[in-house]
């Protein structure tokens, strides 16, 4: 797709894979196109919800905040250079639905580990441990996360029935330190994005009480 010289970079939003012991990253995947809108919603944790006046005013902890969104992917970029773009001439968008779609499977491997540990007798088999999922939009979000809701519709196909151009809901919740320990490496992503929030709130600028017609609090 061609762009007018000069043109100001467009950053992409997206999702990083990273083991939560070592930080490395493992995949990287990034949004064809950013969403047009991205829905946020806040669910406020208050001590107070009983009735006792004495928690009227004080909170249990950070909201739980959910996040939703719809992501478009299209070969049809791709298709207009086929010597270059090999992969989706023979597969369409295939792996990049897959790319996503890895997120919410076990690996093959697990699955046969597990299966082995059941035959030899393991009582208690854990399930494993996904890697940190991080939800990048913007270097003042990068937000541990795990996903709620996925769904796929998929709408053209070519020839061979590969899917061509495809949309994506994706359903994420935000994990906190109610959900990760302060030495959790998603904790301590949460507690950096925290902060940054605060940074911002600071530079907006407060309204005087005169925009209330009122000359002071009563």
């Amino acid at each position: 797709m061609s762009t007018f010289p000069g043109s100001p970079r467009i950053l992409k939003g997206g999702i990083v894979l990273i083991d939560s012991d070592s930080g490395t990253v493992l995949r990287v995947i990034a949004l064809q196109y950013n969403p047009d809108s991205l829905s946020r919603t806040l669910q406020i944790q208050a001590a107070g919800e009983g009735g006792d006046r004495l928690e009227a005013l004080r909170l249990k902890g950070p909201p739980n905040e959910s996040i939703k969104l719809e992501a478009e992917i299209d070969a049809t970029d791709q298709l207009e250079f086929p010597d270059k773009n090999t992969t989706t001439v023979e597969l369409g968008i295939h792996p990049q639905l897959a790319a996503l779609e890895s997120i919410v499977y076990p690996s093959s491997g697990t699955l046969e580990l597990n299966a082995v540990l059941a035959q030899v007798g393991t009582i208690e088999i854990i399930p494993a441990e996904t890697p940190l999922m991080l939800f990048v939009w913007s270097k003042t979000r990068i937000l541990p996360v795990r996903l709620t809701e996925f769904s796929i519709t998929e709408e053209a196909f070519d020839t061979s029935l590969n899917p061509t151009r495809a949309k994506v809901n994706l359903g994420m919740r935000v994990l906190s330190i109610n959900d990760l320990s302060f030495s959790h490496r998603g904790g301590a992503l949460f507690m950096t994005y925290l902060k940054a929030k605060e940074q911002l709130a600071s530079m907006s600028a407060a309204a005087p009480l005169s925009a209330f017609g009122i000359a002071g609090i009563p």
